[in-house]
């Protein structure tokens, strides 16, 4: 049945709830790669990823091949029903590719805000504490205790009420802000002095790169930093890599650049490809302090999303896409600095590997009016394109790994022609 995106667009107002939001007015057919195709066949370059989810791009052959097999032996059992391998290969794939020298386990779920959730859980069942500690332009999750978690008010906890208790915001270090390393330690101790003892907090929780918050970038010097406090207090230190895990910073997991190791990590978007999937791991004896029963969930590590995961995985090592994500991100950040030359109001460029940003102001102030109109005419020239940060002035960039640089420059120039027609 052919349709419109405007068709789909008056039944969507009629059909999906108001709080469900949609940046693009577009409506997919197909997609392959880093290449969508809308329902009236026009087709554009995909700078988004699904937000960072197809780090190996859009039905990637091992990936497809992997899931049609699955489904030819069967699609759910509930693994805390009846197990399965894939389940546990997982486990054991990811368990040697989170960075720390010491035993760990994991336990699979379904989204991001899972993860999150219960690596809290895990935290505060281990210390016996309560109180958590995130960070100030944090997104952590939609969910109401992940809610709790993320730094941003307008729009997701807009006209909800206060979130749960026990959550305290330190400062993200941001020298583009004036927050320096140091300014960051000292609010953590300003919520010791002042909100909660340390004996009261059973987690700190940090992106090693904020990914809503706008691609900033925690130092390795920070973050040795952070895990001393950490260790001085006996608080567990937890990485929220659900943006920057699976490769999309060159190494596998972001936390590898650190210098440092997390006690729990969490994870989740391109893991599996485009397939619902999430998990956390940790150091063995922390994940074990919840008994039988108290994790789980009954979609968590579903055999079509671990055999997705897998694929992944496998694919990440035949395609040397570790490799690739740097090269993306060196290519990225160099066409993207020629540019910043003609445009001043192109105040930064930064990121970790292919995750990668570009910062706008006007007159020293945050221009989210620009970053706006930039997505619209990017997205008119055939380039979409996503932004964040607290004041939605940053323009962000997650192209699949495996988009073809031919590609990847065509829409570098259509971004390049963007910036052009809108800026001064």
């Amino acid at each position: 049945m052919s349709t419109t995106n405007d068709a789909l667009i008056q039944r969507r107002q009629k059909a999906v709830a108001n709080g469900v939001s949609q940046i693009h007015p577009i409506y997919v057919d197909k997609a392959e790669n880093a290449t969508i195709w809308d329902v009236e066949g026009r087709e554009l370059i995909d700078f988004t990823g699904g937000i960072a989810v197809l780090n190996t791009g859009h039905l990637h052959p091992n990936i497809k091949q992997a899931v049609i097999e699955q489904l030819d032996r069967f699609s759910h059992t509930c693994f805390m029903v009846l197990g399965y391998e894939s389940y546990i290969e997982v486990c054991e794939k990811v368990n040697s590719l989170v960075p720390g020298d010491f035993d760990k386990k994991s336990a699979l779920f379904t989204s991001g805000s899972e993860a999150v959730e219960n690596a809290v859980k895990v935290a505060r069942a281990y210390t016996q504490r309560v109180g958590v500690i995130a960070f100030t332009s944090a997104y952590h999750g939609r969910t109401l205790a992940a809610l709790a978690l993320t730094g941003k008010v307008n729009p997701y906890s807009t006209g909800m009420g206060l979130m749960s208790g026990a959550v305290f915001r330190a400062e993200f270090p941001c020298s583009l802000y004036g927050i320096s390393d140091d300014d960051a330690i000292a609010s953590i101790e300003r919520i010791f002095k002042n909100d909660a003892a340390p004996s009261d907090i059973a987690a700190i929780i940090i992106e090693p790169v904020q990914g809503e918050g706008g691609f900033y970038v925690a130092s390795p010097a920070f973050m040795r930093k952070l895990r001393a406090l950490c260790d001085r207090e006996g608080i567990l230190l937890i990485a929220d890599e659900v943006q920057t895990g699976a490769g999309r910073t060159g190494t596998f997991f972001a936390m590898e650049q650190m210098g440092v190791c997390a006690d729990i990590s969490t994870f989740a978007k391109s893991i599996a490809g485009g397939v619902p999937l999430s998990g956390i791991t940790g150091r063995a004896d922390i994940m074990d302090s919840i008994e039988a029963g108290g994790l789980g969930g009954t979609y968590g590590g579903n055999p079509i999303a671990c055999v997705a995961a897998l694929a992944v995985i496998d694919t990440f090592s035949r395609e040397k896409l570790l490799q690739r994500a740097n090269d993306v991100g060196k290519r990225l950040k160099q066409s993207l600095t020629k540019m910043q030359k003609n445009h001043q109001q192109i105040i930064d460029i930064r990121g970790l590997g292919a995750m990668v940003a570009v910062e706008l102001m006007e007159n020293g102030k945050p221009s989210p009016e620009y970053c706006a109109q930039i997505l619209i005419e990017a997205r008119e020239r055939g380039l979409i394109l996503l932004s964040c940060g607290a004041y939605g002035n940053v323009l962000r960039l997650m192209v699949p790994l495996t988009a073809p640089d031919e590609q990847i420059d065509k829409g570098l120039a259509i971004l390049k022609a963007s910036f052009d027609s809108i800026l001064p």
